[in-house]
């Protein structure tokens, strides 16, 4: 991947955009459909969309809201949330998602990516880590499931390796300790699972401030920056943003 890419994240409950801090403490951030199109609008390269109570109350993808958002972007949407099955992940990508993220059913049954892989391409899989510090684990991060609270005693990086073997595309790890914070994203974890795979990695979780997205791509190597509160609530201008990430030697798109 040449240029970094920016990607607002549509955290979903209840169909609507929500945003925390370390996973919980969730606040309202508007309508998903809106959202995506002011996103689209501003200069978005990608967009994510993550029902992230989902796979917590056992249920699939509300695919309505998915193929509502769909119709509305102009850029590769990917969605998560639920998807536990290939049936599943076949329903969102017929309800126009452009890739599916999964989590927490990749980790459990880990055939799933191959199944993905093989079915869709790897390009359209994604696997995303939820990862919290430990000093336990070789790595010093250990991977999380079911939104982030069930530890699992798996080394994420370890992990992002085995994902990648599997057959996925694209890496998104998310620091617990980090998200929400707004106090920069873990850039050794980036790094780390950077240094480790071969495929392209979303950096995600903890940017508060156009540092810490310039952090993550020039010390981190992120291809991807996600970031979802500072988006929302609209304390950084995706257009500035990309122009002080040029500024500051990234390839960026205009």
């Amino acid at each position: 991947m040449e240029k970094v890419l920016i990607m607002p994240c549509l955290d979903i409950k209840d169909g609507r955009v929500v945003k925390g801090v370390h996973f919980v403490n969730l606040k309202d951030a508007g309508d998903p459909v809106e959202c995506a199109i002011i996103y689209c609008e501003n200069g978005a390269d990608e967009l994510a969309f993550l029902d992230i109570t989902a796979t917590i109350e056992k249920r699939k993808t509300t695919l309505d809201v998915v193929s509502r958002v769909a119709k509305a972007v102009t850029v590769p949407f990917t969605v998560g949330g639920g998807i536990s099955s290939i049936s599943d992940a076949e329903a969102v990508l017929a309800a126009g998602a452009d890739r599916v993220s999964i989590s927490s059913a990749a980790f459990r049954n880990p055939d799933l990516i191959d199944e993905a892989a093989k079915k869709f391409n790897p390009d359209k899989v994604v696997i995303a880590i939820d990862v919290d510090r430990s000093s336990k684990l070789p790595s010093g991060y250990e991977v999380y499931i079911d939104g982030g609270n069930t530890a699992t005693g798996k080394d994420a990086i370890e992990w992002a390796r085995e994902a990648e073997a599997r057959g996925a595309g694209i890496i998104l790890p998310t620091s617990k300790a980090c998200d929400g914070a707004k106090t920069g994203y873990d850039i050794p974890l980036i790094r780390g699972i950077k240094k480790a795979v071969s495929v392209p990695v979303i950096a995600s979780g903890g940017a508060g401030k156009m540092e810490h997205f310039l952090e993550a791509a020039s010390e981190g190597k992120a291809d991807i920056l996600l970031a979802a509160s500072v988006f929302h609530f609209g304390e950084i201008n995706i257009f500035e943003l990309k122009k002080y990430l040029k500024d500051n030697s990234i390839d960026v798109n205009n």
